[in-house]
C-alpha cells in the first residue's frame, strides 16, 4: 500500500507537465546576435534591407535581439579605439552603442539605429542627429551617454565581446542565430530563425522550409512526449478509480 501511494505521488508530480509544457516551449525566443560596425556598407544594408524586416512582419516577437556596434576596431593599449573606417565609425558605434543603452527596448532602439544606418547608406555624413525627431526620442540622455565617456565605456566592453567570440567573427555583418553563425548565408536569417524556433510558428514562417526541423523535432520530441502523455494518462486513471 504504501509503495502504491509513493507510486501515485510521484505520477501526481508529474502531470502538471501535461499542461505546461507547451506552454514553456512556446515562450523561448531564439537568441540573434549582430557584431557590426556602423560604416560598413554591408552591415549597413543587411540593417536596412534585411534585419528591418522582422519588426515589420513580426518575426522580432519570437527574437531576443542583441546588436553589437564595434565590428573590426581595435581598443590600444592607452584604452583609446581606433575603428576600421576611421574616426567617424567610432562616433557612431558609441552614438548606437548608447542609444542601445539609454533605450533597452529593442522597439525603441532599433528604429533609430536603423535610421543612422539609413543616413550612411545615403552618405549623410551627419543625418544621424534628424535620426531623434524621426523616431521622436530625447537627444538629451543619448548625448550625455556620449559625452560623459560612459558611450567609450561600453564600446570597450562590445570589444571584449566580440574578441571573445568562437569561433573568432570573420568578417562584419557576423550574425548568429542560438549562438551559431550564419556565415556568409546571414541574409536568410528569417529561414534560421523560423527553423530554430521551437514553439508555435508565425504566419510569416509559413513560407520557409522548414520540413527538417520539423522532422527533427518529430522524432527527438514525440519520443519524451509519448512517455509524459503515459503518466498522464496513468495519473487520471488512478483519479477516477
Amino acid at each position: 500500500m504504501a509503495s502504491f501511494i509513493s507510486l501515485l505521488s510521484t505520477i501526481l508530480l508529474l502531470s502538471p507537465l501535461c499542461f505546461t509544457t507547451s506552454l514553456v516551449s512556446a515562450s523561448n525566443k531564439v537568441s540573434v546576435s549582430l557584431y557590426y560596425e556602423t560604416l560598413c556598407p554591408y552591415c549597413s544594408s543587411f540593417i536596412v534591407n534585411n534585419l528591418a524586416n522582422i519588426f515589420q512582419n513580426g518575426l522580432i516577437s519570437i527574437i531576443d535581439l542583441h546588436l553589437v556596434p564595434y565590428g573590426n576596431a581595435i581598443v590600444t593599449s592607452d584604452g583609446s579605439i581606433i575603428c576600421q573606417h576611421g574616426t567617424g565609425e567610432c562616433i557612431l558605434n558609441t552614438i548606437e552603442a548608447c542609444a542601445i543603452k539609454v533605450w533597452p527596448d529593442v522597439q525603441q532602439h532599433f528604429p533609430f539605429i536603423q535610421c543612422v544606418e539609413k543616413s550612411v547608406e545615403a552618405r549623410e555624413e551627419n543625418g544621424w542627429e534628424s535620426c531623434f525627431q524621426a523616431t521622436g526620442l530625447s537627444s538629451e540622455p543619448l548625448i550625455n551617454c556620449y559625452n560623459s565617456g560612459y558611450g567609450q565605456q561600453l564600446e570597450v566592453q562590445y570589444g571584449k565581446e566580440t574578441n571573445s567570440l568562437q569561433p573568432p567573427h570573420q568578417f562584419v555583418p557576423w550574425v548568429l542565430v542560438n549562438g551559431k553563425t550564419l556565415l556568409e548565408d546571414y541574409e536568410n536569417l528569417e529561414h534560421y530563425v523560423c527553423k530554430a524556433y521551437k514553439g508555435a510558428l508565425p504566419k510569416v514562417c509559413k513560407g520557409q522550409r522548414l520540413t527538417i526541423s520539423q522532422e527533427t523535432r518529430a522524432n527527438n520530441g514525440d519520443k519524451k512526449n509519448m512517455r509524459k502523455s503515459v503518466i498522464c494518462l496513468l495519473a487520471w486513471v488512478i483519479l477516477w478509480l
